[in-house]
């Protein structure tokens, strides 16, 4: 982000990249540790993959502006990781699924629409600006979803749920907003639009 490109309204940039999350770091046991993709698949089936196979996929980079729902943005993030739209090509989601469910350690989770998930710019990232992901960052595997608000790029990754209707994450169900776009502040579920009776 160039010193001229506005940031999204009420963000400013930090001095150092704040680390915010809820509850524990969660310990990293790589021979125990499998990523799976379930729900409304193509197949009917559960995919799942271990640490090995999952380091051994190919990654991709990504340059994208981080945002928090706190009011802090990095820009120019360096992300590095498998793309959204490689393991759906492994894995596809069914017809009708509509809606992701990303899921984390501990029974975390963020809701995404599946065109949010499968945006040019969504990462399983495993890297930022050139280095291995931190524990306090979501390593070993983190969804970035840079062209929303920070939340919704769940650390410590364990399972994508393909949904054919949309239901709430964690955050979501304690009063965020359901679709989290910076450049709109959608910080609060009271933002949201009430649909017509």
């Amino acid at each position: 982000m160039a010193a001229d490109t506005p940031l999204p309204p009420g963000q400013h940039v930090p001095r150092d990249w704040p680390v915010l999350h809820y509850g524990p770091v969660p310990k990293f046991r790589p021979e125990r540790w499998d990523l799976r993709v379930q729900g409304a698949t193509a197949s009917g089936q559960e995919s799942r993959w271990t640490w090995p196979e999952v380091a051994a996929m190919a990654r991709e980079r990504v340059t994208a502006d981080f945002h928090c729902v706190t009011k802090f943005s990095i820009p120019g993030v360096v992300w590095e990781g498998i793309r959204a739209t490689t393991l759906a090509a492994l894995a596809p989601p069914a017809d009708d699924a509509t809606h992701v469910m990303v899921w984390a350690e501990y029974g975390y989770s963020a809701n995404l629409r599946m065109s949010d998930f499968l945006a040019d710019t969504s990462l399983l990232a495993t890297h930022r600006d050139g280095e291995p992901l931190t524990p306090e960052h979501g390593a070993p595997l983190r969804m970035v979803v840079p062209h929303l608000y920070g939340w919704k790029s769940v650390k410590w990754l364990r399972a994508i749920e393909y949904l054919v209707a949309d239901r709430r994450g964690f955050w979501e169900e304690r009063g965020y907003h359901n679709l989290a776009d910076p450049w709109l502040e959608q910080r609060y579920s009271y933002q949201e639009e009430t649909p017509p009776a």
